[in-house]
């Protein structure tokens, strides 16, 4: 075949650019090539609350996809008995999750309800535009606003308001995702999840009861009271835990609103086959922990090969066992021995020539004066709150425990059975195995440095809730086990 001067003029001009051009000017040219894209029809967009997604986009064709989302000012609850008002997209915290693929159209109406106190708008980091769309947004309380952009790069993608002050509005719960998938769309899995990490800054303590506030000085300081998946403490966990079967893979869409930290992202358990760096094209496998910026995201993807509960974690760890970020992904299905044993054999460790050590003990107990012995009611309100701070990272909020690790205080047979024996426990600690409701468990509880009146009220609420035995655990009770 004869190729003629000019074609082969053009030809070589192509090659030039394409292997002559700098990083930049291919995110050009692909960029052009997206914006070229020929939608065909229009499809109103399925818009999900986490930890749900929408179906995957498949091989659909770019269309115009419309999105309607609504601002909603409400009061919610980030903690048992700690109230908060978040500002939210669509509801929830995080915003609702937006679907699209490469060269999409996307129509965006933005509502603020009539209800609300403030005006808001969005900042998408999908947008090629203006503050990613912000400045076509911002609406005021009982008016919408509509503005399109095109989907040029394949990611996932953080959402937030950026209406100033910005730090305030992200950090009352105003980010969410938004995914462009690549043509084609992503790999299938069996399994999708959407989970995104938020720090707050509230007036009162981590865990102080009732309505709180947001706390600009802390905010500044980035002192944050609660750290945590999907708007609050324990979304992720018991019965609003996500769930897979042992062979399924699971996909993580996990994104970071901040305002100001950054996620150490780590499923303990399990390790990430691939890993979507930054949510962006560069792929990294076999990787225990990924990190996650504020305003940032990342897909991971792995295969559950043995049944359990996989624990959720930002891995700067005190956040998670402490201010709330921790999650549950409970897994059923036939134990896998190859891959994991579980306890093949137990004995006793002889350090140091045969004397058994024992587990180093806290720091005294702290003693405060009893004036009076409490109400009933206010026992079991006050040990609450010391529940929250104190034993809910092990236990969790309904005193279901953790499976194979931390045994439940729910219901629990060893618990009811001996009352002093179980504040001795909290005084003194405890190593060894026990069993309860018919189960083993063989970890360390240290002993808690907290007060006589705390331990007092702490197992009053214990004794008092999730069926147990209802006893009022008084303080001269507390004093006398030794």
């Amino acid at each position: 075949m004869k190729i003629h001067k000019t074609q082969a003029f053009t030809l070589l001009l192509g090659i030039l650019l394409i292997f002559g051009c700098s990083d930049d000017d291919k995110k050009v040219l692909a960029a052009k090539d997206s914006a070229a894209i020929v939608i065909q029809g229009t499809v109103k967009a399925e818009l999900t609350a986490p930890p749900f997604v929408p179906q995957p986009v498949g091989n659909r064709p770019a269309k115009k996809l419309l999105v309607d989302m609504e601002i909603i000012e409400k009061e919610g609850e980030m903690a048992d008995g700690v109230k908060y008002v978040y500002w939210t997209f669509g509801g929830s915290v995080p915003g609702s999750f937006i679907r699209t693929r490469v060269g999409d159209e996307v129509e965006f109406t933005l509502s603020n309800h009539p209800d609300n106190k403030l005006p808001h708008n969005i900042d998408l980091h999908a947008v090629t535009g203006p503050g990613g769309g912000a400045e076509s947004s911002f609406v005021a309380p009982g008016h919408k606003k509509t503005f399109s952009f095109k989907t040029l790069n394949p990611g996932l993608y953080v959402y937030h308001c950026a209406t100033a002050p910005v730090g305030m509005h992200i950090a009352n719960g105003m980010y969410g995702l938004i995914l462009v998938e690549p043509e084609g769309g992503l790999p299938p899995v069996d399994k999708e999840y959407y989970i995104m990490q938020g720090d707050f800054y509230t007036s009162g303590d981590n865990g102080e009861r009732g309505l709180q506030s947001f706390d600009m000085k802390k905010a500044v300081e980035e002192d944050a009271d609660y750290v945590v998946f999907n708007g609050k403490v324990g979304a992720l966990t018991g019965d609003n835990a996500i769930t897979a079967n042992v062979g399924e893979t699971v996909r993580l869409f996990v994104g970071n609103g901040g305002p100001n930290l950054t996620s150490s992202f780590h499923v303990i358990g399990e390790i990430f086959d691939n890993v979507h760096v930054e949510g962006g094209s560069v792929m990294n496998k076999n990787v225990q922990t990924t990190s996650i910026p504020a305003g940032g995201a990342t897909i991971v993807d792995f295969k559950v090969e043995v049944p359990g509960t996989f624990i959720l974690v930002d891995h700067a760890i005190f956040r998670a066992f402490n201010k709330g970020a921790l999650g549950m992904l409970k897994v059923k299905g036939e134990e896998n021995k190859k891959v994991y044993s579980g306890i093949k054999q137990e004995g006793i460790y002889l350090p140091e020539g045969g004397s058994i050590q024992s587990m180093p003990k806290e720091a005294k107990t702290k003693t405060v004066a009893v004036v009076q012995e409490k109400s009933l009611a206010q026992k079991i309100a006050d040990g609450k709150q010391v529940y929250m701070k104190t034993c809910f990272a092990c236990h969790q909020a309904t005193g279901q425990g953790i499976p194979n690790a931390f045994p439940p205080l729910a219901k629990s047979d060893y618990l009811n059975a001996n009352v002093d024996r179980a504040i001795g426990i909290v005084k003194h600690g405890k190593t060894g195995e026990i069993t309860v409701n018919g189960k083993k468990y063989n970890s360390v509880m240290t002993a808690q440095n907290i007060s006589d009146i705390e331990i007092a009220d702490v197992m009053t609420y214990i004794y008092n809730s999730w069926g147990n035995n209802k006893t009022n655990v008084t303080v001269d009770r507390v004093k006398k086990v030794k």
